[in-house]
């Protein structure tokens, strides 16, 4: 979805779904859903979000991924979450709304019920802005 599609500045509301879904989500889960948000997220921010939580992703090369071990799932709650996808409601939204897309199968998501007020709140998104 081009990013033209996605106004920026504003409040999806899709944060605290956000983080209520990886609170409760299966760890294989919550790292392909950091993976997901992290992706548009620049060193600046790493070091500004939530207090500093995603510092320790910063990458020792500008051009290396950044690597999310286990213990750094597991250490990342889910109010860091909630901060981070603060920032991507403002900064890139259309991120959030590719994460169904990127993130597990439907099954993932209706199994808990953040997960499917999280996916049913994005595809009223993704039609209300298409």
């Amino acid at each position: 979805m081009p990013r033209d599609n996605f106004p920026t500045g504003t409040d999806t509301g899709l944060a605290p779904l956000v983080a209520g879904f990886y609170a409760e989500a299966p760890p294989a889960v919550r790292t392909g859903l950091l993976r997901a948000m992290l992706r548009p997220v620049g060193p600046l921010a790493l070091v500004a979000v939530a207090a500093g939580a995603f510092s320790r992703l910063l990458p020792a090369r500008p051009s290396a991924a950044i690597e999310l071990t286990p213990e750094i799932v597991r250490s990342i709650g889910s109010e860091q979450v909630f901060e981070l996808a603060r920032y991507l409601e403002q900064k890139a939204p259309e991120a959030l709304a590719q994460l169904p897309d990127l993130v597990g199968n439907p099954q993932v998501w209706m199994a808990t019920v953040s997960g499917a007020l999280l996916l049913m709140s994005i595809k009223r998104m993704r039609r209300g802005y298409a």
